[in-house]
């Protein structure tokens, strides 16, 4: 069974590779019509041609990541159809290659597939996603502009007072800039606010550059005088005070402003772990990015429910015809997987459902239906 396995092995990797190639290939052909746009503004740091590429050679793993579920099931698809075509299937069946064994097999080289598609969705795509925003910003505006002009809002408990902060935009450097930070104490009232043009993030401290902080209230002592003419009471005054720079101290590090500015699936999945935790811990609406959390977490074992759903294409028998009907019915039942994992994750943050649960639905649902098929189809024949 070495040699079956290995062999399997072989051709449906170079099958796998085939489709995810030539879809790639399609998405980065659809990417620089896309891009050409930006290569066609003028100026000293103009958006060339050149740079264009460069953005589409980091645009790419995310597009691996995305597509590499439903490219394991047409490749797995196309040799599992041509075996059972070719009658290779029926000889191995009788050589010794149950069922069980074969989706033995199958799922071997799924986790595979699984573990290659978490490696790049957790470390290299992230990676790659941010150099690709920082490339084009370097060359189209020099920022990327948070919440699409809006800014990006971040929240935090420090003591008995509550903070909160935005930020305008991040800049390829790494500077923060247009920094609002509004300070509240334990009734809800504001009682500090800064505003710097731009800001050094360190751990544990941001380095705030050309702040102004305004502290308010300061109880003077001075006399307030009513209609009548008496001084009663005292009246409040507002301190102002110019800092070129100021250090803030804050638990809000670099991974939270980048989550907070850039999308969420371009995170991984410890950055998105972290996140949740500073949401829960400052009483925020996390239920957005649990989901993408438990969408990061399920995402690549896509990849063993595809080869579920492949193996019943081995114990198809037909004399004449191509397989090409088969593989697409194959690309149709991915197609189908993808979109309500998608639709679920839409309607799941919409309703408020478990983002667990949500998350973890389609696996189930077509992993139930797969095997339901299979076990079908062996009894059949």
């Amino acid at each position: 069974m070495k040699v079956v396995t290995r062999m399997l092995q072989k051709e449906i990797m170079a099958a796998v590779a085939m489709t995810t190639s030539a879809f790639l290939a399609l998405l980065m052909f659809f990417d620089l019509i896309s891009e050409s746009r930006f290569a066609s503004r003028a100026g000293a740091d103009s958006y060339g041609i050149t740079d264009a590429l460069a953005h589409l050679a980091f645009s790419a793993p995310m597009h691996v990541y995305e597509l590499m579920p439903i490219c394991v099931l047409i490749g797995t698809v196309f040799v599992m159809a041509r075996y059972a075509k070719t009658s290779q299937f029926t000889i191995l069946r009788t050589a010794g290659l149950g069922p069980s064994r074969a989706l033995g097999i199958l799922l071997t080289i799924g986790a595979v597939f699984t573990g290659l598609t978490f490696v790049v969705g957790d470390y290299v795509a992230p990676w790659a996603e941010r150099s690709a925003q920082l490339l084009r910003a370097q060359h189209v505006g020099g920022q990327i502009v948070a919440g699409g002009g809006t800014g990006a809002w971040l929240r935090e408990r420090q003591g008995d007072h509550s903070v909160i902060v935005s930020v305008a935009a991040l800049q390829t450097d790494g500077e923060v800039v247009g920094i609002r930070i509004f300070e509240y104490d334990r009734d809800g009232r504001l009682a500090r606010q800064i505003h710097a043009n731009s800001a050094q993030v360190d751990s544990g401290a941001w380095l705030l550059e050309q702040a102004r902080e305004e502290v308010l209230p300061v109880t003077s002592a001075t006399p307030v005088r009513e209609s009548d003419g008496s001084l009663t009471g005292t009246m409040e005054s507002l301190r102002v005070t110019q800092y070129p720079q100021l250090r803030w101290e804050t638990s809000m590090n670099r991974e939270m402003i980048n989550a907070a500015i850039l999308k969420p699936d371009g995170m991984s999945t410890l950055q998105l772990a972290n996140y949740v935790s500073h949401l829960k811990a400052n009483d925020q609406s996390t239920q957005r990015f649990e989901l993408e959390l438990w969408r990061k977490v399920f995402y690549p074992l896509g990849c063993l429910v595809m080869m579920v759903l492949a193996l019943p294409f081995a114990y198809l028998h037909f004399r004449s015809g191509g397989i090409m009907g088969y593989v697409f019915v194959g690309i149709l039942v991915g197609i189908s997987y993808l979109l309500m994992n998608n639709v679920l994750g839409y309607v799941g943050n919409i309703r408020g459902w478990s983002p667990l649960l949500t998350a973890a639905t389609p696996a189930l649902v077509y992993s139930a239906l797969a095997l339901g098929v299979f076990t079908h189809m062996v009894r059949q024949r």
